[in-house]
């Protein structure tokens, strides 16, 4: 039997589970997005699930956490034959899931996210009230292994993105899970945040549990793995110990031959200034910001988070406009945006970093979605019609490879990587002059990045200048001109990538 969640978390340690599937089968109509897979997951280790996007990673994860149901095969846990018909079933047989997108309410307190729906009751004034000493209590004694130095009653909100995902995994963990199920941990992460995630993970492993844990990341895997499990179009196509498998093998594994690409050596930036920013500067967020973007240039901002890098790409597209210093586009005198509107007029486009919540409407279809800032030039009196918008969703979808059955279908229902060519394909339909990407590749496969890689080069040689943001460091040098590095609000240093290594970066961005 489970230990209950009034058990001593910090000292808990699971008596080990395995996690099995036996044939397990899942078709949709006009695919099979599980192929006959059978997979074994033991306590006690890190287990890396790893495919391309459309792999049929998030299937098995959904039917492991009971929100689908298999065609056919078997579940087994311990041995035993289980049916995971609800979320409620999975918790009940132990198995827990953090998904990528945080699930907290950000109005309520850290303790009542984590007990959401199971507050402890009391009996007071001839009426059951919420028994606020327990509440605390339990939610301090769960995080006690976790970091003890988050507040429990403050509210979830308040707290910053590597915080949350604690506060997401204690959730998980008082349902004292046998198997845990990560989904991208550290896709909005910084180096050190990541580091503490890996000891966290680590310890609950060393405590019994099963952790499944998906990522793109390849580099992580050396960190926190034991075993990877690699599927590819819905089959199984191998397992294999961590040790005795280098990057080369694994992506073999994934993609097949995919052709790591780098910056074409031709591909030369103007010397046309497009862009120049002057003293630029938002309360509390950045300030003394100075650069000039050129023609055709693709110009990377490395930085921690925190750095102000998001917020600078925010205030360029007028989404928070600065409060001081100015910004010149192609002309002598200052621009002043008021909002987003008036700086796509200007020929800016800004493709922010939480794609689902801020660049695509999830209900909407694919066609919908890459209408959607160019409706001014597609309507006509302001009306417009599917037909209407039909040929211009189809060119995107042509010229950016976007993989999907049926244009008419939700833009939720495509992976991660095709939901961000979208994002991509909606401003590219607006003419921008410039481009602005904040974290473009964040939560897609290596593909997919390749893609996105080739998407900006291809702006490149047409004329269209790209501001850049990336965390993953590697990929400013892969992909960018220029690289300008930004701590504590404000720009401190510029390299070029044919000089410096992704390591070297780092410390620059690290140094004080």
């Amino acid at each position: 039997m489970r230990p209950t969640q009034t058990d001593s978390f910090e000292k808990l340690i699971m008596p080990a589970a395995q996690l099995q599937t036996v044939a397990i089968r899942k078709e949709y109509p006009g695919t099979v997005a599980l192929d006959d897979v059978s997979v074994k997951f033991d306590g006690g280790k890190v287990h890396a699930l790893l495919g391309k996007n459309g792999a049929g990673k998030s299937t098995l994860v959904k039917i492991f956490a009971g929100t689908v149901q298999p065609t056919s095969g078997k579940i087994l846990i311990n041995g035993r034959e289980v049916a995971l018909r609800s979320a409620q079933d999975a918790f009940r047989e132990g198995i827990a899931t953090v998904y990528q997108e945080l699930s907290l309410i950000p109005e309520l307190t850290v303790a009542e996210n984590i007990l959401l729906g199971r507050l402890p009751k009391r009996r007071g004034f001839s009426r059951v009230m919420i028994d606020w000493t327990r509440t605390f209590a339990t939610a301090r004694e769960v995080l006690a292994g976790l970091d003890p130095g988050i507040d429990v009653r403050r509210k979830a909100g308040e707290l910053g993105v590597a915080k949350q995902q604690v506060v997401e995994i204690a959730k998980a963990m008082s349902f004292t899970p046998a198997v845990l199920m990560l989904d991208e941990p550290t896709s909005a992460l910084a180096r050190h945040e990541t580091e503490n995630l890996f000891t966290l993970v680590r310890q609950l492993a060393v405590r019994g549990v099963a952790v499944i844990y998906i990522t793109h990341r390849l580099q992580e895997l050396p960190r926190i793995a034991d075993t990877i499990t690699v599927l590819r179009d819905g089959k199984l196509v191998g397992i294999a110990d961590m040790k005795d498998a280098p990057p080369e093998k694994i992506i073999g594994m994934m993609f097949g031959d995919v052709a790591q690409k780098q910056r074409p050596a031709d591909l030369k930036a103007g010397t046309e200034p497009v862009m120049q920013v002057r003293n630029l500067g938002r309360a509390g967020k950045f300030h003394g910001v100075n650069f000039t973007l050129h023609r055709g240039e693709i110009l990377g901002i490395a930085g921690m988070l925190g750095a102000g890098r998001t917020e600078l790409l925010r205030a360029l597209f007028a989404a928070e406009p600065p409060d001081e210093g100015e910004i010149i586009l192609d002309g002598p005198e200052p621009v002043h945006c008021k909002s987003p509107a008036e700086a796509k007029r200007l020929g800016l486009a800004y493709t922010p970093e939480e794609r689902k919540q801020q660049a695509l409407v999830q209900i909407l279809s694919t066609r919908a979605n890459l209408c959607l800032a160019s409706l001014d030039r597609i309507s006509r009196h302001g009306f417009t019609t599917a037909a209407r918008e039909r040929p211009v969703a189809q060119r995107y979808v042509r010229d950016l490879s976007i993989k999907v059955p049926d244009i008419e279908q939700p833009v939720a229902s495509l992976s991660g990587g095709n939901q961000q060519k979208v994002v991509v394909g909606k401003w590219l339909n607006t003419q921008p002059r410039v481009v602005l990407l904040d974290e473009p590749t964040r939560g897609i496969d290596v593909q997919a990045k390749q893609q996105i890689f080739q998407i900006v080069w291809d702006l490149s040689r047409q004329g269209i200048s790209t501001v850049f943001v990336s965390s993953e460091l590697e990929e400013l040098t892969e992909v960018c001109h220029r690289i300008l590095i930004m701590k504590n609000g404000t720009i401190t240093g510029e390299v070029r990538p044919e000089e410096i290594s992704a390591e070297e970066l780092y410390v620059r961005c690290m140094e004080e």
